[in-house]
């Protein structure tokens, strides 16, 4: 090798170090960002009475209408504070929003408790889900109800999307729960634990094991692995709906996780730091 050819390759080798260097520093940076919004939160938390419960009812709100729940926020706290009912709102709208907020309560004691995931403990957050409106079903596959958590027995559509048949369901649940498990044991760094969350969002509710109230549980799991870890359970916004459903697509389109993983942390800081302002009035 000529000296030109050397100092070339010297070149090339020194600039490659240098935009691994700048993207780890670019990574921490982004990382601190959410550490600090973390801390800021959980510090701003301390002095309010019923902090959580607040918390809970804006990511209630936020669930719940983007499944059809036409509740406001201010309507959504009155009915779970006071029980007020919203004039002119249907009854399983309400019923929607107290069975959302009874399965965050839930999924809290679950998390402390640092339960595995199982089939059976996602069963149980969709029963609690639906409970108030859902039923019965009979399909081609046979019945089951989607008020007791019963996998779906029969195929399921959105727009486009056609989900795995019911009969790779049970299976299917069983290998995530194994996956995430195993993940839970060797997440250590913020990043890790919040990623996995994402996902495991992401992959519940691709595999859509129910016949309704998918959406609102693959987060419920999301927010138990953030409590599962001690850090503040997110919510994605009902106004980005689209946004979050074109992430997943592309996901599933591209087998790259990185466009839905930043729109999600991305969710999540903005809630805590819209939690913590509140916090701070």
């Amino acid at each position: 090798m000529n000296n030109l050819n050397l100092i070339i390759k010297m070149k090339k080798t020194k600039n490659k170090k240098k935009q691994l260097l700048l993207h780890h520093k670019q990574k921490n940076t982004l990382m601190e960002s959410v550490n600090a919004i973390i801390q800021a939160y959980q510090k701003a938390s301390k002095g309010v009475l019923n902090a959580q419960r607040y918390s809970d009812y804006a990511a209630t709100y936020h669930s719940t209408s983007m499944e059809g729940s036409t509740l406001t926020s201010t309507q959504v706290t009155n009915l779970l504070d006071l029980g007020k009912t919203a004039t002119n709102k249907a009854f399983w709208e309400h019923q929607m929003v107290v069975d959302h907020y009874d399965a965050m309560q839930f999924i809290a004691d679950k998390a402390k408790q640092k339960k595995e995931i199982t089939p059976a403990l996602i069963s149980e957050m969709a029963t609690l889900v639906m409970k108030g409106t859902g039923g019965e079903v009979n399909a081609a596959g046979g019945s089951f109800d989607t008020s007791k958590g019963d996998f779906r027995k029969c195929g399921v559509f959105a727009g486009t999307r056609t989900f795995p048949s019911y009969q790779k369901v049970g299976a299917m649940v069983a290998d995530l729960c194994a996956k995430l498990n195993k993940a839970m044991k060797n997440a250590k760094t913020t990043e890790e634990k919040l990623e996995l969350a994402f996902m495991a969002q992401f992959e519940l509710v691709s595999i859509h094991p129910f016949g309704d109230g998918n959406g609102r549980t693959s987060r419920l799991l999301m927010n138990y692995i953030q409590l599962y870890f001690g850090l503040p359970p997110g919510v994605v916004y009902k106004g980005d709906k689209l946004k979050y459903i074109d992430k997943m697509e592309t996901l599933r389109k591209t087998d790259n996780p990185k466009p839905y993983v930043a729109f999600m942390m991305s969710q999540y800081k903005k809630f805590l730091k819209q939690e913590t302002k509140h916090f701070l009035k």
